[in-house]
């Protein structure tokens, strides 16, 4: 095989359709557009979900049972995993930990939540909105305390 032998694989190249290049490309006059209308403009689109003013499916179907989204209350969450890395006696609290970058700024966040996946081995004092059961024990046997609400 030398390099003039190279050549793409079938199908793997297409040629362009060139448009508006008379009648005989098949192509020629309205270029594929159809006659006149919003998408035979240039720049002419419709949204999705768009029905011509119609009112759209979505609008038209009834709103069923309840969502809680608008309503739920969003936390930070961190693992005992990630507090096992800090010195003995450390005090943390949400703003410690966001400094530290140990947490995710979750959009609408309104504290702290430890969840009890991996060990702490070190005694330290955790502040925090919410925190396991589990989370809890494992942080009151290595020594520490907890300081929820």
């Amino acid at each position: 095989m030398a390099l003039h032998d190279l050549h793409p694989n079938v199908g793997a190249r297409k040629t362009k359709k060139r448009k508006g290049r008379g009648i005989g490309s098949g192509l020629g006059k309205t270029s594929g557009y159809g006659v006149k209308g919003q998408k035979a403009r240039s720049g002419g689109t419709v949204r999705r979900g768009f029905e011509g003013g119609q009112t759209p499916l979505h609008r038209r179907l009834p709103k069923r049972g309840f969502n809680n989204f608008n309503f739920e209350t969003l936390y930070e969450i961190i693992n005992l995993s990630a507090l096992s890395e800090f010195p003995a006696d450390s005090v943390l609290d949400w703003a410690t930990l966001k400094a530290s970058g140990r947490v995710l700024k979750v959009k609408g966040a309104v504290g702290l939540k430890v969840l009890g996946y991996g060990d702490v081995s070190v005694p330290l004092t955790i502040r925090a909105a919410k925190i396991s059961a589990s989370a809890r024990e494992k942080i009151l046997a290595a020594g520490g305390k907890v300081e929820e609400g």
